[in-house]
C-alpha cells in the first residue's frame, strides 16, 4: 500500500469569523443557485448589513454577479477551477481514458481523487444506456459507500483509513451500506486481492458500480475510474468480469500514461 502522508484534520488552528462568513456566503450561494440579502440573513443568522457588506466586497472583486436583488457565482471560478484541475498533470488521459470506457460499456464513467478525505468527482462521460445520477464534477461523496472511494481506501494505510472513519464516521444509506469499521477493513482487504471494489446498491438503492483504483508507480492513490448502471443490467458475467476487467485496463492505461503527461 502506499503511505499518505496527510491528515484529515489537523490541530484546530487560530481562524477568521470573516472569512468563515464569506465562505458560508459563496457555500450557500452555490446551494441555492443565488440568493437575495433577506434570504442569505436569514440562513445563516447573520445581519443583513453584515451579509450585504460582504456580498458587496465579493462583487467588487468580481466573484459575484447580480441580477436584481439576487446574487450569484461568476465565471470567475472557472478560472479557479481550469487552474486546480490542471494541477493534476494527467486530466487530458483521464478525460481520454473516461470516455472510451463510456462508449464501451454503454453505461456512466466517472474518475474520481479524493481529498479532505472525501472522494471528489473530477470527469464524468455517458454510454448510450447511461442513467442519470446526483454526481456531478466538483461534487465530494463519502469514501466507504462507493465504489470509487473503496478503490482508493484499499490503497491507503490503515491510521489513514482510520483518520477519515473518525471524521466523517461510516453513515449508511441503503440496507448494503457498509457501516461497520471492521467490515470495512476486512472489505478493502477482499478489493486489494481482487483488484477492483464493487458498489452492491451501497450509495442509491437500484444503482450497482466497478471501479479500479489509479496508483502512481510508488504506489501513492492517484485516484479511481469506474462503470455504474441499473442494477437490472449489472449482473452476472457482465458485472463479475466483462466491466471489472474494462475497469482495471482503463485504471493501467490511466497509470501507464500519467507518468509522461
Amino acid at each position: 500500500m502506499g503511505e499518505q502522508h496527510k491528515q484529515v484534520s489537523e490541530a484546530e488552528p487560530r481562524t477568521v469569523g470573516a472569512v468563515q462568513t464569506t465562505l458560508d456566503i459563496i457555500d450557500l450561494l452555490h446551494q441555492r443557485d443565488g440568493a437575495g440579502v433577506t434570504e442569505l440573513s436569514e440562513e445563516l443568522d447573520l445581519s443583513k448589513g453584515t451579509v450585504h457588506s460582504h456580498l458587496a466586497t465579493l462583487y467588487k472583486n468580481e466573484y459575484l454577479i447580480k441580477n436584481g436583488d439576487e446574487y450569484n457565482l461568476s465565471l470567475r471560478y472557472l478560472h479557479l477551477a481550469e487552474t486546480v484541475r490542471d494541477r493534476l498533470g494527467f486530466y487530458d488521459v483521464v478525460r481520454e481514458e473516461v470516455d472510451e470506457l463510456a462508449a464501451e460499456s454503454g453505461e456512466l464513467s466517472q474518475f474520481a481523487t479524493e481529498e479532505h478525505g472525501r472522494a471528489v468527482y473530477i470527469y464524468k462521460a455517458k454510454g448510450d444506456k447511461a442513467v442519470e445520477t446526483a454526481s456531478s464534477v466538483g461534487k465530494r461523496e463519502f469514501l466507504h459507500c462507493i465504489s470509487l472511494g473503496k478503490a482508493m481506501l484499499a490503497h491507503y494505510s490503515e491510521s489513514y483509513v482510520d483518520e477519515i472513519i473518525d471524521e466523517y464516521g461510516l453513515p449508511g444509506f441503503t440496507d448494503t451500506t457498509v457501516t461497520s469499521r471492521d467490515d470495512l477493513f476486512e472489505n478493502l482487504a477482499e478489493i486489494r486481492e481482487r483488484g477492483y471494489a464493487i458498489d452492491n446498491e451501497e450509495r442509491i438503492d437500484g444503482l450497482r458500480c466497478v471501479a479500479a483504483p489509479v496508483l502512481h508507480n510508488d504506489g501513492t492513490v492517484l485516484g479511481a475510474v469506474s462503470l455504474s448502471g441499473p442494477s437490472s443490467r449489472m449482473i452476472g458475467e457482465r458485472f463479475d468480469e466483462e466491466l471489472p476487467s474494462m475497469v482495471v485496463r482503463a485504471a493501467n492505461v490511466i497509470e501507464i500514461n500519467s507518468q509522461y503527461s
